[in-house]
């Protein structure tokens, strides 16, 4: 017998939904509307302030409101001297980028140096073009990142890989991207999607994380206009409300904003964060509930 006062609850909810004018499917829809509870910042973007004001641009980007950031080198710092830079203004770094080379030479050491700054994930960005030139050279790289991913799930991190474009043109009749996901262990390799260049090469976020649920725990945020080229987020043509409703069901636990060539950097991340900030989204649907989040 359903239970009487949840009964009388749905019947309450019906009645206010109805005195607003408003039917109790669009009531119950309106209950699951979210917003970003934190917005983070690949420094990338502010790569050329970084270089000449470290301290002073990690507390710019903190006044703007961002909370976490995603380093893409330490510009000569030891990691104890980072970790002392981010706790001074406030912020976080739950993951960095690091070389496909580190992986391969020194991974112990970028190890050990990830976990004094704080870092939760490490990322590589990019795959050296002799690596990819055949399906082959794809899936030898994925065998070193799940090596990789075993030896950070010791030392307590998490290993992901950063897409471009590329990975989405066929190379010996397969999607190399599909490689990576189908030839890693989910459980020592995850992705960071980024958003911008898995549209630019002709990718669907949304499929993919229909057919991998869970496996993205981090996104870059970058806008593509109707000509291809890299906007503020915001300012372009990518369905944000689409994809942050399925975070779910894609795992996602990190946004990260990026630009890779803005005219004025300090501009663009604030624009971009006031977009992100101001957004609402429908999340809660069963489909968003099909997790293998981590």
């Amino acid at each position: 017998m359903p239970d009487r006062r949840a009964f009388l609850r749905t019947l309450g909810a019906a009645a206010v939904a109805g005195k607003l004018g408003q039917p109790l499917a669009e009531w119950r829809e309106a209950r699951h509307a979210a917003k970003l509870d934190r917005i983070g910042l690949q420094l990338y973007t502010v790569r050329g302030e970084m270089e000449r004001d470290f301290d002073g641009t990690l507390a710019r980007v903190a006044q703007v409101g961002y909370t976490e950031v995603e380093f893409a080198g330490y510009f000569d710092r030891k990691p104890e001297a980072v970790k002392a830079a981010l706790a001074r203004v406030g912020l976080v770094a739950p993951s960095a980028h690091l070389s496909f080379e580190a992986v391969r030479d020194r991974w112990a050491q970028t190890l050990k140096d990830a976990r004094i700054v704080g870092h939760r994930y490490v990322v590589v960005p990019w795959i050296p073009v002799e690596e990819r030139r055949t399906a082959d050279g794809y899936k030898r790289v994925a065998e070193l990142f799940n090596r990789a991913g075993a030896e950070a799930r010791k030392a307590g991190l998490r290993f992901a890989y950063h897409n471009h474009d590329f990975e989405f043109a066929a190379v010996d009749d397969r999607i190399p991207y599909d490689v990576l996901l189908a030839e890693t262990d989910p459980a020592a390799v995850e992705f960071e999607m980024d958003l911008y260049w898995v549209t630019h090469g002709g990718g669907d976020p949304l499929a993919y994380f229909a057919r991998h649920p869970g496996r993205f725990p981090l996104v870059h945020v970058k806008d593509m206009d109707a000509a291809r080229g890299m906007v503020d987020v915001g300012k372009g043509v990518i369905g944000w409300k689409k994809i942050f409703a399925r975070r779910d069901q894609a795992g996602i636990r990190h946004y990260f904003v990026e630009h890779d060539q803005p005219p004025d950097p300090f501009a663009s991340i604030r624009a971009s964060y006031e977009y992100l900030k101001r957004l609402e989204f429908k999340c809660g649907g069963p489909a968003d509930r099909r997790t293998g989040g981590r």
